[in-house]
Formats: structure tokens, C-alpha cells, sequence
């Protein structure tokens, strides 16, 4: 990294996808990874998402290619999951599985195409990136007499520092007037310039989000930063940001109000029981009782789903995340 001053965002695109960044040198979600996320908690989660995805394969008109971008896949785990349940628009489907860490792609299953970035065709299908947005680097504004963007500087015993700009002229229109001396805010231009530019490779389908954020940048604001700024390693809360650059992830709540209008949002919650959650459950239910007497492993796998249900949908954990769809 530069030793002279740099927007944060510079910061932490070097510490999470540099040469020796966090992501670029192994760092993974899972339960023996740095987080956990919807698709680890078991392959419910990815059962739903194929439910999603025929529905817009008919919505599409039943295109014999149907390609589907899961961006950002880590190891390939909601891959799996999507497959395991077989869709109906199995026989179209083209799934690409896009990360950047080499060490997470040599882990993606087969049946997927295992590629570092998206497409750069256009084609007719659906992106799908899950926890996504909230790890692209962002700029950080501060309140001090007005809002200025932090930029940060290592000194010369290693340890990074953050320096303050001037005021920014004009104001930025999603940031409030005012706030409590100190409060912070991210700017998330490159999560915004990643919708329009996913948007603009779909021909004809649809772009789902589904990520941990808020509808208002000023809610963020006015909450204290380490709430919604935060690092995580070994499944635990990491330290402070500036600190251990590539040893820990970085990631913010995301301001849906500075992406791109989506044609929706809903919670996750809503979402997953839009998309049959619930009849899935109860069908896990049915087939347990059905052979409880002498379960076997699919039988398991079905009961397994009422507590990967309540995790899924737990108002206070993984449900409220936010779903946003872009349709074309």
C-alpha cells in the first residue's frame, strides 16, 4: 500500500483483493471460515433461489439457454444447493459461478463454469449476488463541522491513521445536514457503478441482491459506526478496520438508497416465503414423519429444514436483510 494519504475505499480494495488481500489469499465464509452466510446455513436457502430462478426462466419465456451469474460465489456452496434441487429449467440452465480467490474456485462443483469475473456478453438470465455489495471497497464520510471523506496514511511505525478532508462542495444529497460530532457514513459508489453494470448485461432478466444494509443512508448516521462498520475473522469480530490489513474482512451495512432504484425490495423473510419456504418446510416435515421410524439421509435432510427455516427467516439475524430485484 501507498504510504502517502488515500481514500479509504483504496485502503480496503488493497487489505480484502490485493496481492496479499483477504479474499485473494484464502479468506472464506463457512462455518470453518470468517462468516456465515444464508447458503451455509444448509441447502434450504439455495432450494429457494431455484425456485426463484424457474420462475423467471417462465417469466422469460422458457429460453432454451437460460445463463444464471452467481457473483461473488466463495467456495460454490449455494451452487450446490441450487443444483441439488434440480429446477425445472435444469435442462437450460447455465450456471457461472464467479470469484476471485483461485483456492475458492478449485472448491466450486461440477456442472458450474468456474470463472474470476462476470461475463462481458450479454445474455438473457439472472445475477445473483448474495452478500456481495457490503464487501466492495467504499468511502467513508465523516461529520466534523460538516461532512468530509477520511482518507488514511501509515506512518512510519506501520500503524495506519485516518486524515479528513475539507467539507465536500456541493453536499451529497443522501447524507443529512447534520449530525453528532464523529458520526460516519459509507459512500458506496463502486457497489452502485457493480448494479448498473450487471444490470446493463442482462438482455432480458433479472438482477437479485440480497445483502445486510438499510434503506436510508442517514439511519447510518445516526447510529454509532461500529454497528454497521465492521471485521470479522474466524467467525468472530474482527479488530478495528485500519487494523491487520488483509488479515480480517472488512464490511459494511449497505444504503440501498444509493444504488439504482429497484423494481423491489423486500426482506429477506419475505422473500424466501414469496418463493415457497414455507411449502418446502412442510414438505421436509411430511417425509420425516413419513420415515422416522427408520430415517435415512434424505429424510435427515428434510428435517433439517425447519431449523434452517427459523435461521433463514429470524427478524433479528438473516431475515431482515434486504432483497432488491432490477427486472429487464
Amino acid at each position: 500500500m501507498s504510504a502517502d494519504p488515500i481514500p479509504f475505499d483504496q485502503f480496503m480494495d488493497a487489505a480484502l483483493y490485493g496481492p496479499a488481500g483477504f479474499y485473494t489469499s484464502g479468506g472464506a465464509a463457512g462455518r470453518r471460515g470468517d462468516f456465515l452466510t444464508s447458503p451455509e446455513v444448509g441447502p434450504l436457502f439455495g432450494a429457494v433461489i431455484a425456485r426463484y430462478l424457474d420462475a423467471q426462466w417462465r417469466r422469460l419465456g422458457e429460453p432454451d439457454e437460460f445463463v444464471v451469474v452467481d457473483a461473488g460465489a466463495g467456495p460454490g456452496t449455494l451452487a450446490r444447493s441450487v443444483l441439488a434441487a434440480s429446477p425445472e429449467c435444469s435442462d437450460a440452465l447455465r450456471y457461472i459461478a464467479v470469484e476471485i480467490s483461485a483456492a475458492q474456485r478449485e472448491r466450486h462443483p461440477d456442472g458450474v463454469e468456474s470463472v474470476e469475473a462476470l461475463p462481458s456478453e450479454r445474455f438473457t438470465g439472472v445475477i445473483v449476488a448474495n452478500e456481495l455489495l457490503d464487501n466492495l471497497p467504499f468511502r467513508l464520510a465523516v461529520f466534523e463541522d460538516g461532512w468530509r471523506e477520511a482518507y488514511v496514511e501509515q506512518g512510519s511505525d506501520g500503524r495506519w491513521t485516518e486524515r479528513l478532508s475539507a467539507t465536500f462542495d456541493p453536499p451529497l444529497s443522501w447524507l443529512p445536514e447534520s449530525a453528532p460530532f464523529g458520526a460516519r457514513a459509507p459512500l458506496v459508489d463502486r457497489a452502485a457503478a457493480w448494479v448498473a453494470d450487471a444490470r446493463a448485461l442482462l438482455s432480458a432478466g433479472s438482477l437479485l441482491v440480497i445483502d445486510y444494509g438499510v434503506p436510508h443512508t442517514a439511519d447510518m448516521a445516526h447510529r454509532p459506526w461500529r454497528d454497521w462498520l465492521r471485521t470479522y475473522r474466524n467467525n468472530e469480530r474482527g479488530e478495528h478496520y485500519l487494523s491487520s490489513p488483509g488479515a480480517q474482512d472488512i464490511t459494511t451495512d449497505v444504503p440501498f438508497d444509493q444504488l439504482p432504484e429497484p423494481d423491489s425490495v423486500r426482506s429477506q423473510a419475505q422473500f424466501l416465503q414469496l418463493h415457497g419456504i414455507d411449502d418446502l418446510v412442510a414438505e421436509g416435515k411430511r417425509i420425516w414423519e413419513e420415515q422416522a421410524a427408520r430415517p435415512g439421509l434424505e429424510a435427515m435432510k428434510m428435517r433439517s429444514r425447519i431449523s434452517e427455516s427459523e435461521a433463514l427467516l429470524d427478524p433479528a439475524g438473516l431475515g431482515d436483510f434486504l432483497v432488491a430485484e432490477w427486472r429487464t
